[in-house]
């Protein structure tokens, strides 16, 4: 059935990010509706974020178009140009390889949630624009932009979404 049975999929808290860049996003909750649903060529995820938290650190991808779509809340988009303040309904596209890093932050006193949709490229490098911190999707791990490994990546090395959730 395609229909997603939204209080099954499971919720993913934080992030994988190495320890000193995980406290902005530490609440962070998200669902990703489109493995619940089997599709493969691009993910929707279900974002939930309390007040004060990050969507993410700052960054933007090589090979990824990225797209968020506010459902619920106030968000502040940062980017290169600035901040721009996001309600319910409004919708903001990120173009792959465009080296303007992104991320959204709940300034408010009341949780947000919005969607967020990208493609799968297998080739993609995210690299984050505030912190010396880069991954490939080939393997998932977060490095140094120098390409040194953070302590404990290596156990990440083809970490599947549902590993995740249970860390």
């Amino acid at each position: 059935m395609p229909k997603v049975d939204l209080p099954r999929v499971p919720r993913s808290k934080g992030t994988i990010y190495p320890p000193e860049f995980n406290a902005p996003c530490s609440e962070r909750m998200r669902q990703w509706l489109g493995d619940a649903g089997g599709l493969s060529d691009f993910g929707v995820n279900l974002v939930h974020l309390p007040p004060g938290n990050w969507s993410s650190q700052r960054h933007w991808h090589s090979h990824e178009d990225e797209f968020v779509y506010v459902l619920q809340g106030e968000l502040t988009l940062i980017e290169d140009g600035g901040e721009t303040v996001l309600y319910a309904g409004d919708c903001a596209a990120f173009p792959k390889g465009t080296g303007d890093g992104h991320h959204m932050i709940n300034k408010t006193d009341a949780a947000a949630s919005y969607l967020e949709i990208g493609s799968r490229q297998p080739d993609d490098l995210t690299t984050c624009s505030d912190v010396d911190m880069m991954s490939a999707n080939s393997d998932g791990r977060f490095v140094h932009k120098d390409g040194t490994p953070y302590p404990g990546q290596d156990k990440l090395v083809g970490l599947t979404r549902e590993s995740f959730i249970r860390l």
